[in-house]
């Protein structure tokens, strides 16, 4: 299963996959700017992201997370139907 993921995750961003680290947390991260993928082999996430044209980015993981960020504000929708957001003044769940 988790194979299959992180193909998929090939499949969607796979001019990101050119430029590939592991990082000290040994995350695989890959991207070029626009869109991004990786695998956390710790936790068994994987994750893939893309910036539209307006600059927002929209990061979806195999665990059925999505976030819409933009200069550090966001909108975080969790998988058990957690809705989170950060904004310039505040931040909070429901």
């Amino acid at each position: 299963m988790k194979t299959l993921i992180v193909l998929a995750c090939v499949m969607l961003s796979a001019n990101a996959f050119a430029e590939c680290a592991t990082n000290a947390r040994g995350e695989t991260v890959c991207g070029n700017g626009q869109t991004a993928g990786g695998y956390n082999r710790n936790t068994g996430t994987a994750w893939s992201s893309q910036t539209n044209q307006n600059g927002v980015r929209t990061t979806q993981t195999n665990r059925g997370g999505e976030a819409k960020t933009m200069n550090g504000k966001g909108v975080v929708h969790g998988p058990g139907g957690t809705t989170c957001y950060r904004t310039a003044n505040s931040h909070g769940c429901k």
